[in-house]
């Protein structure tokens, strides 16, 4: 099969479409034919050699966390599905042909496989971080990097739960907070002082990693309600660093029930074919997303 490996860490271009042995599954997992990898910023820092603790690597290493695909093994123990059904979910080594999985869901309805693979992860540390933000009904979040996937995910499930969302992002991408009903602005000189113009905020997300921690602590006025996924530096502002997931499982079961209830729904905003990953990991880099980039396999 083909699959997308890395060697050694580095730039993109570590990145090398190969032939490899098909995986197969164990117990407790199912091998699907992927359709569809997702793109996360957290396959990017794995190749460039971040220290992730909840993601050791052993070179050389196969790359994607988020799948969508049909299922073609199921192993020991696992009940629930069957070959020929169409899953989303969560594994390793996903940029390839096929796959193994350690937590799935069946995929909504009207869902094609290239939406699907936006979800597992997103949707996940979205759950996450609203979670442990400590946020409740009637207050109110600020969003860094709102537009990307999981910015999207949290902005919708937030607004579900009757949290107001204060959203951040580039001009272009103002109207795409509002549809999702935040109250948008920019960021950038002066930032700060919008933010404070549209209200009180209670707790922050830094979705992007993009040095603003200083900022959002004295937006909160607390370390302790602002949550980053992207910036390895919080520790030191004493802010929580979410890198460790939660329940897959559960917010699987989750995106599902949202999605096929109308309240969740993440835009793909690029596809890319498998020897074009090295191309998908510099745009996800340079961030600015609307949405979510998958890899169609």
């Amino acid at each position: 099969m083909k699959k997308v490996s890395f060697a050694e860490f580095g730039g993109p271009d570590v990145l090398h479409l190969i032939d490899a042995e098909e995986p197969h599954a164990g117990p407790g997992q199912i091998r699907v034919a992927v359709r569809a990898a997702g793109v996360n910023p957290v396959d990017w820092r794995i190749r460039e050699g971040q220290k992730l603790g909840a993601h050791p690597v052993e070179l050389p290493a196969g790359v994607g966390l988020d799948a969508a695909g049909v299922v073609d093994e199921v192993g020991e123990g696992v009940e629930g599905v069957e070959a020929g059904d169409r899953v989303f979910g969560e594994g390793a080594d996903t940029y390839a042909e096929f796959a193994v999985l350690s937590a799935w869901a069946l995929m909504p309805e009207g869902l094609t496989f290239e939406e699907a693979a936006g979800y597992p992860s997103v949707v996940e540390t979205a759950l996450r971080v609203i979670r442990e933000s400590g946020v409740r009904p009637g207050q109110t979040l600020l969003v860094s990097g709102a537009s990307g996937g999981v910015g999207s995910a949290v902005l919708q499930i937030a607004r579900e739960r009757g949290i107001t969302v204060i959203g951040t992002a580039g001009a272009a991408n103002q109207d795409y907070l509002r549809d999702l009903g935040a109250l948008a602005t920019t960021y950038g000189e002066g930032w700060v002082e919008r933010v404070r113009q549209l209200g009180r905020v209670d707790a922050a997300l830094d979705l992007a990693g993009s040095g603003v921690l200083r900022e959002l602590v004295e937006l909160t006025g607390d370390p302790r309600k602002v949550i980053s996924i992207a910036d390895l530096s919080a520790p030191e502002h004493g802010v929580r660093f979410s890198g460790v997931a939660g329940s897959v499982p559960d917010a699987l079961a989750e995106a599902a029930r949202l999605i096929s209830r109308g309240k969740l729904h993440i835009p793909v905003e690029k596809s890319y074919t498998l020897a074009d990953a090295a191309v998908a990991h510099a745009d996800s880099r340079a961030g600015h997303a609307r949405g979510r980039r998958v890899i169609v396999v």
